[in-house]
């Protein structure tokens, strides 16, 4: 599932592309997503220009003077600029024209969305009920310390509720916690300020890390002028399970949590 680093990768490549340009016209193939795409949504675009793409969590935010666009790209959706006479796939199930360019959705799966709030995006439920950015003022160990207290679940499961923050995804919250030296399994309540400090730190390291890479790509994952990602060439426990650790060559460890599966190792993140 592309977490914060490939939406944000997303973002820098098609806003330099498409900011000042008005949209020409929509064209649905498909809008059967996680939630249907709106039928009006041409009579809301049609001739107002694009002012900014911004994101916020794992959603970019299209805004023009009518609204603002709002996108998730799922489990596997990629939103890449391309040229209006570009062949177009199977998966290809939403176009936004901008004149000779194309703004795309590519959703294999389907479980991204693509919807229009009108006024502040920010009210949207999808995001009024958020947690901090990773990356802005605001989010530290603190933070982390004050919401976690009282919880007994993993600290893994605790760093991907967004609404304590967000963007942290399986991938991330991995790689985190490996840097910070935590065991995935912990209990939350019971890491104290100073570690939680040092996990605030090694998250915005690894997701900075991540972007400046052009984030990961697994499977379908592509950034919005069409690059793989390459910060999986870097992974220190992340599907690694039974492979030597970069830092101390115990063997990486893996377990699923809550569903997702987690990877640590033994040696380098005790409980």
């Amino acid at each position: 599932m592309p977490e914060l680093p490939e939406v944000e990768t997303t973002r820098r490549g098609i806003r330099p592309a498409l900011v000042g340009h008005p949209v020409t016209g929509v064209v649905v193939r498909n809008a059967r997503l996680r939630l249907p795409v709106p039928n009006d949504l041409e009579t809301h675009m049609s001739g107002h220009a694009l002012r900014d793409v911004r994101r916020r969590a794992k959603y970019l935010l299209l805004d023009f003077d009518s609204g603002s666009l709002i996108v998730h790209l799922g489990m596997s959706g990629s939103l890449r600029v391309v040229s209006r006479s570009a062949p177009v796939g199977s998966h290809d199930h939403v176009d936004v024209l901008f004149g000779c360019q194309v703004l795309r959705l590519r959703d294999p799966r389907r479980f991204g969305l693509l919807t229009w709030q009108d006024g502040d995006p920010l009210d949207h439920p999808l995001l009024a009920h958020l947690g901090p950015e990773p990356l802005e003022p605001g989010f530290g160990g603190a933070w982390l310390h004050q919401v976690t207290r009282g919880l007994r679940i993993p600290i893994k499961q605790a760093l991907m509720d967004s609404k304590r923050v967000v963007g942290v995804g399986n991938i991330y919250a991995s790689e985190s916690l490996f840097r910070a030296r935590v065991h995935p399994l912990t209990p939350a309540g019971r890491i104290g300020l100073v570690r939680y400090r040092r996990l605030a730190d090694a998250i915005k390291e690894t997701l900075t890390d991540a972007i400046r890479a052009g984030g990961s790509t697994l499977r379908d994952y592509v950034g919005g002028d069409g690059r793989a990602g390459y910060f999986q060439q870097h992974y220190f426990v992340y599907g690694r399970d039974g492979e030597s650790c970069r830092v101390c060559a115990a063997l990486i460890d893996r377990r699923v949590v809550a569903q997702r599966a987690t990877f640590w190792c033994p040696r380098c993140q005790r409980r």
